[in-house]
């Protein structure tokens, strides 16, 4: 088990874009340092955020552009506008976005930045140029294409013709440098936030996806590392089989790796991967690990994710790549859904901790692995994840027998819920236990962050500090000292 994860610790899942504000999601400003503080207050030693990459028009996190860069709608305008490099006036512009505003900061900035800031900036540019230089020109392209995929692109930069690339490097220089700033902003007001974070004792904890999505830079500039065809094509697709949360399963559309040529590379792009999140994060959780020892494949023909199967994958070999060059980092798997005793012993072997979910646990008698008494130390455990109802919107939605069920089995509680099941994860031996926002602040199911299998309304919750009443802030705190979470 890594130190990070030996201690018991209470945390918190929220993800950025959960945070209070003014703008359209919340950003890493002074809404995201109050946060920490209020961690602090109660006692809470982990923050949980959702990936930190661009998305696409659905506003999933789990489907970016770019397996390592930020999201540029995450960043605090503010900020630039403390530093004279973004004038408060500029931003009273109807229908400018974002972007525009960067293109205002980067000039803000040439002008009146330092030299240390002007050098800082240069060498982030060339730290970060195994993965900036090719994002830059896809998000670029992207923008010039209208946002079509990049496999609709003209022929010569969908095949990437070296004359091609450099005339559109060319053509799109201007807009390739501000789009290289954003990254800088981002992740040096990461950096500040992280610092804040570790310096009151909270760790950051950061999701993985296991797959990226198709129409990505990584796709488009590292093919080889994917299963497609010789036109780019994806003919398999990635998924899950139907299970808890839908009948007909999951078709994520993600493409599949190509094993044989991590395995040759030496697992190169996975470990440059590891390497820029590490950098973000003190603990990282693998989504879908069990897309590591085998993975669904879906016919890209096909509209759902039932006529898949399993196809091995070489989890072993990456895992032992990660652990002899990150080998203290601390990765935690999301051992969810149809978990065979090959995927648990690739975890056990490396001793990664699985996830426990009290939503799934009461249910199929006393063996129920998710069951307080079935725990272990070295778990995670959750009332219920980003793609769980809210602990309260679930409750209320099981009948009189499952409700009495379950509070048979915690002796009849007198707490109402979804604090009971808040206390039980933190009595639970599980040396980490982490609840959603949602579930502190007593939040019904129109709260909740995402339905999985849709495609509209979801990554959309905030929350607001008028939610966060004394009552709930002691409650929280009380629980974690009692169950000794904060020792």
């Amino acid at each position: 088990m890594n130190e990070h994860l030996k201690k018991r610790r209470a945390g918190i899942l929220l993800h950025i874009t959960s945070l209070p504000g003014d703008g359209e999601n919340g950003v890493l400003g002074t809404e995201a340092f109050n946060f920490i503080h209020f961690l602090h207050d109660t006692g809470v030693t982990v923050w949980q955020t959702l990936p930190l990459g661009v998305p696409h028009g659905d506003g999933s996190p789990y489907q970016c552009m770019s397996a390592h860069a930020g999201n540029p709608a995450l960043i605090d305008l503010s900020d630039l506008e403390q530093k004279g490099w973004l004038q408060p006036s500029q931003r009273s512009f109807d229908g400018w976005h974002d972007h525009q505003l960067m293109t205002l900061a980067y000039q803000g900035f040439l002008e009146l930045a330092d030299k240390d800031a002007q050098q800082a900036f240069k060498q982030f540019c060339e730290d970060k140029a195994f993965w900036l230089d090719d994002f830059a020109l896809f998000y670029a392209l992207h923008d010039e294409f209208n946002q079509q995929s990049w496999n609709t692109w003209p022929e010569p930069l969908k095949q990437r013709h070296p004359r091609a690339l450099a005339a559109a490097r060319k053509r799109l220089q201007a807009m390739l440098e501000v789009i290289k700033f954003e990254q800088f902003i981002f992740f040096s007001q990461w950096k500040k936030l992280k610092q804040c974070a570790n310096e009151h004792g909270i760790l950051l904890f950061g999701d993985i996806p296991i797959f990226v999505a198709y129409d990505s830079a990584d796709v488009w500039a590292n093919r080889a590392a994917f299963k497609l065809n010789e036109e780019g094509e994806m003919v398999v697709v990635a998924g899950v089989p139907p299970d808890y949360f839908s009948e007909f399963g999951q078709r994520w559309g993600n493409p599949h790796y190509a094993w044989a040529y991590h395995v040759e590379t030496g697992f190169k792009w996975w470990l440059e991967r590891i390497q820029t999140q590490n950098e973000l994060f003190d603990i990282l959780r693998i989504d879908h690990f069990r897309g590591l020892e085998s993975a669904w494949e879906i016919p890209a023909n096909e509209d759902t994710a039932v006529n898949g199967q399993w196809v091995e994958a070489r989890g072993d070999k990456l895992l032992r790549a990660i652990s002899q060059h990150y080998p203290d980092l601390a990765l935690v798997a999301e051992d969810l859904g149809i978990i065979t005793d090959t995927v648990e012993k690739l975890r056990d072997d490396f001793e990664l901790p699985g996830m426990k979910i009290l939503q799934f646990a009461f249910g199929n008698g006393a063996g129920n692995p998710y069951l307080p008494h079935n725990c272990v130390p070295n778990s995670v455990i959750y009332t219920g994840t980003h793609d769980n109802d809210t602990t309260l919107g679930w409750f209320n939605r099981l009948s009189d027998g499952e409700k009495h069920r379950i509070y048979e089995y915690l002796g009849f509680s007198q707490t109402t819920m979804p604090y009971t099941l808040i206390g039980t994860a933190f009595a639970s031996v599980s040396s980490l236990a982490v609840i959603p926002m949602q579930d502190i602040l007593c939040l019904d199911s129109d709260c909740r962050m995402n339905i999985p299998g849709t495609i509209e309304g979801n990554w959309r919750w905030r929350f607001s500090w008028d939610q966060l009443t004394d009552e709930y802030a002691g409650r929280l705190k009380h629980l974690i000292g009692l169950f000794g979470r904060n020792l």
